[in-house]
């Protein structure tokens, strides 16, 4: 599986992904999710993926060698809206060439990707395409994408990410998602691929694989789970008195009454069933002579 997090804020994108395959427990793979596109200081563009892996390399190589689709590649689009298209007519014609013999083989066609970057004299973009090739674009309001294992680490997202949040700030945000989906999913792993770009520097600066040997990983994963014991034991239990109504569990809603609970009336009494009738016997004679009759 994976867990990949992209982030476009005001000041530029934060990228992160896991490098964790596997097919099951004993059967584990390491291959990178990441992958950067740079033209000199005209562009930059990266891409991560989840879903099968023979598709999302198959997609990867098309863009990295430059194919033409319709009459585009990520080398000569004029904006980073139209690398997405170039991404999205990729992953079509691997679906061309592949879908039927993955039907046969009882194999879904699984993609899913984030896709973001600059082109010079444009703002930073961030995609993510889905399986048809088509996508959605981030958007001040939402500012961030996730694939793969998502819900262990979209909680600290929500609560903190907003366009507005600086890179830095972003960075730990993007970590400690990750460390959550680590701790809590084993089909995702280290080492992670982090890129932090900052608009319009049109290179990857700040980029770099980490492991658990990594001292700032290694002091988020540690102390985030000290805050978390610490932050849940500094809340006050709840009281069921009502001495405290700062406390105070046993508060009724205000739309809503609460749940009746039924209980076992009188027991009813048995009806005893209807007497049977006797049945009358007749004498073997008489039988006789209404069998001669």
């Amino acid at each position: 599986m994976t867990y990949c997090v992209g982030l476009c804020l005001k000041d530029g994108l934060v990228f992160l992904s896991d490098t964790r395959t596997n097919a099951g427990v004993d059967q584990i793979g390491t291959f990178r999710k990441m992958s950067l596109f740079q033209k000199d200081k005209d562009r930059l563009f990266t891409l991560m993926s989840a879903g099968n892996l023979a598709i999302t390399q198959a997609v990867k190589e098309i863009l990295l060698q430059g194919q033409l689709l319709n009459g585009k590649n990520l080398w000569n689009v004029e904006n980073t809206h139209d690398a997405a298209v170039v991404v999205g007519d990729a992953i079509k014609q691997v679906y061309e060439r592949d879908h039927k013999a993955l039907e046969k083989a009882g194999i879904d066609f699984n993609c899913n990707l984030i896709f973001g970057g600059q082109v010079k004299g444009e703002r930073p973009r961030l995609f993510n395409i889905y399986s048809a090739g088509n996508f959605i674009e981030a958007t001040p309001e939402t500012c961030y994408f996730q694939i793969g294992e998502s819900k262990y680490g979209k909680p600290i997202l929500d609560r903190v990410i907003s366009f507005d949040t600086p890179l830095n700030l972003a960075t730990k945000c993007a970590l400690i998602s990750m460390d959550s989906t680590l701790n809590s999913n084993i089909s995702v792993g280290l080492p992670l691929d982090l890129l932090v770009y900052e608009k319009n520097s049109l290179q990857a600066s700040k980029f770099v694989t980490m492991d658990e040997s990594n001292p700032y990983f290694q002091m988020i994963h540690e102390l985030w789970g000290e805050k978390l014991r610490a932050a849940f034991n500094s809340i006050a239990e709840p009281s069921w008195s009502g001495a405290a109504p700062s406390k105070s569990i046993a508060t009724p809603a205000k739309k809503m009454g609460a749940i009746p609970i039924h209980r076992a009336g009188k027991a009813v009494k048995k009806v005893a069933s209807p007497t049977k009738t006797a049945s009358r016997v007749i004498p073997k004679k008489t039988m006789a002579r209404k069998a001669k009759g």
